[in-house]
C-alpha cells in the first residue's frame, strides 16, 4: 500500500471502512443554480471514497472549513496523485500500485461518477457542446451527439464543438490512420473532419476566423447546416494568454459563450468523456453557469453504442483515475475562489 508523510491536521473523522462487496452509491457532482453559485462541492469533496483514498495514501483528513480542505486535498494530489507533471496526459506515467491499492482507486473512481455514463437529466436543452481532446476522443464525441440528437433529444439553439489548433502527435496521427479516418493536422481539424462524416456535410454555410500567423492569437468558427437537425458550430479560440500556452477549456468555452450569446436560464449540455465529467463539468460551471447565469449537465459518452466502435474508448489505468481526481479537485478548488 503507498504511503507517505502525513501532514499536520489532526485526524477530524473516525476512519470509514472499505468493503469491495457492497457497492458505492454516486456521489452526485456541483450544481450552478440558475443565476447564483455553484453548490455541492463539500458533498463531492468530501464524500467517503474521497476520504478512504486520502487515509489509504497516508493522509489524515483536515479540520478547516472548505477552503482549507480543498487547498489540502490540492496539495495532497500534487505529491500523490500526479503523474503528468505538466506534461500532456499520453505522456502521464503509471504508477505502480498494488492490487488492492488499484482495487480501492477503480471503486473510488466509479462512486465519484468517473466511470460510468449517464443519460442526459433532460430531453431538451438550448444548446449541446461537445469538447475535444485527444483525436479518438473527438470522433467519439461528435459521434455521440449526433446518436443523441437522432435518438430524440431536442437542441433549440446550436450544437458546438469546441477544440483548439493543438498540433496532432505522431500517436493520434497513427490510431487516425489505423481507424481510415483522416489525417488531419490539429484538433480542430479531426473535430471538423467528425462533424462531416457524422453529421453528412460537406462545407461549412458559414465561416469566420483570423489567421494571426500564430496558433495562440488565431481563432476559427464554421457553421454547418445538416438536414432535419440544429445547426453545428465548430470553434477552435484564441489563448487568453497567448505568450504562455495555447487556448485552453475555459478560453474556448467563454469564446463560444460570447458567440451564441448565452443567456441566463439557457440549459447547455456537454459532452465529454466519463472519466472527465466532475473535472470539465466544475469548469464549466465556473466559466459558464456563474457568469451567464445558465444550467450545466455534464454526460460521457457510452462506450457500448456499436457506431461508436471505428476508435473504441482507451482502456484507463487506476494511474489516470487517480490523474482525473486530482483535475477534479483543483477545477472545484478553482469553482469555489471563483478563480
Amino acid at each position: 500500500m503507498p504511503r507517505s508523510s502525513s501532514p499536520s491536521s489532526p485526524v477530524s473523522v473516525a476512519p470509514i471502512p472499505y468493503d469491495p462487496a457492497v457497492p458505492e452509491l454516486p456521489v452526485p457532482l456541483p450544481v450552478g443554480a440558475t443565476g447564483g453559485p455553484a453548490t455541492g462541492i463539500a458533498g463531492w469533496i468530501g464524500a467517503d471514497p474521497m476520504r478512504r483514498l486520502v487515509e489509504h495514501f497516508g493522509g489524515r483528513w483536515p479540520e478547516g472549513d472548505l477552503a482549507e480542505v480543498l487547498r489540502f486535498l490540492d496539495e495532497f494530489s500534487a505529491r500523490h496523485w500526479d503523474f503528468r507533471g505538466g506534461r500532456e496526459r499520453p505522456d502521464a506515467r503509471e504508477p505502480d500500485l498494488d492490487a488492492a491499492t488499484a482495487e480501492l482507486v477503480l471503486a473510488s473512481a466509479a462512486a465519484l461518477g468517473l466511470t460510468l455514463p449517464v443519460p442526459p437529466a433532460r430531453g431538451a436543452y438550448a444548446h449541446l457542446v461537445v469538447l475535444g481532446g485527444l483525436a479518438h476522443a473527438c470522433v467519439r464525441r461528435v459521434g455521440y451527439a449526433a446518436h443523441l440528437l437522432r435518438a430524440g433529444l431536442r437542441v433549440t439553439g446550436e450544437v458546438a464543438v469546441l477544440g483548439s489548433f493543438r498540433p496532432l502527435s505522431e500517436w493520434e496521427r497513427r490510431t487516425l490512420a489505423d481507424a481510415g479516418l483522416p489525417a488531419d493536422d490539429t484538433e480542430v481539424d479531426v473535430l471538423d473532419s467528425a462533424v462531416r462524416q457524422v453529421f453528412r456535410v460537406t462545407a461549412p454555410a458559414e465561416q469566420d476566423g483570423v489567421d494571426a500567423g500564430h496558433p495562440h492569437h488565431s481563432w476559427s468558427s464554421r457553421t454547418y447546416r445538416p438536414a432535419g437537425l440544429p445547426p453545428v458550430r465548430v470553434l477552435a479560440a484564441p489563448s487568453s494568454e497567448p505568450r504562455r500556452r495555447r487556448a485552453h477549456t475555459a478560453d474556448t468555452q467563454r469564446f463560444w459563450a460570447g458567440h451564441v450569446q448565452l443567456a441566463p436560464g439557457d440549459e447547455v449540455l456537454m459532452v465529454t468523456a466519463p472519466i472527465y465529467v466532475p473535472f470539465q463539468h466544475c469548469d464549466a460551471l465556473r466559466t459558464l453557469a456563474v457568469p451567464y447565469g445558465c444550467g450545466i449537465d455534464t454526460v460521457g459518452v457510452d462506450p457500448t453504442l456499436a457506431d461508436l466502435a471505428v476508435l473504441p474508448e482507451q482502456t484507463l489505468t487506476p494511474g489516470r483515475y487517480l490523474q482525473e481526481i486530482r483535475s477534479a479537485i483543483r477545477s472545484m478548488r478553482a469553482l469555489h475562489d471563483g478563480r
